[in-house]
Formats: structure tokens, sequence, C-alpha cells
């Protein structure tokens, strides 16, 4: 496999990566808003506010790396 190749596989799992976890940030954002529209603040609550921060994190993580990729394509 060439080295073009290989960069854009790691990309195109970047990008799916990336899909996955804004997908997982839209549902749990969804069920932190319905827990409080009924008024359930609880331990539940602050943990899934905890996980939305951390996979917050972790996408923008992931756009540095495609981001980075890309830049690599470029240059071969």
């Amino acid at each position: 496999m060439g080295k073009l190749d290989e960069v854009k596989e790691i990309l195109n799992t970047l990008r799916v990566a990336f899909s996955i976890t804004v997908g997982f940030i839209a549902l749990l954002s969804g069920a932190l808003v319905n827990n409080i529209r009924k008024d359930q603040i609880d331990l539940f609550f602050w943990t899934g506010i905890g996980i939305l921060i951390l996979l917050s994190i972790f996408l923008v993580i992931i756009i540095h790396f495609i981001v980075k990729k890309t830049k690599e394509i470029k240059d071969l």
C-alpha cells in the first residue's frame, strides 16, 4: 500500500470517529436536556456532563488529527 493510500485510510477512519463522536454528543445532550426538564439533577446528570466535556475534548483532538492528515496529503 502506498503512503498516500495509507494516509487516506487513516483520514477516513478519523472522519468516522468524528461522526460517531458527534452522534454520541447529540444523544447525550438530548438525554441531559430531558433530565433538566424533569428536574432530575442527580449523580447521573453530573456524570453525563463530565462525559460530555470529555467527548468535546476528544472531538477537538480528532479535528486536530484530521487537519494534520489533510495537510500531509497535500504534501504528498
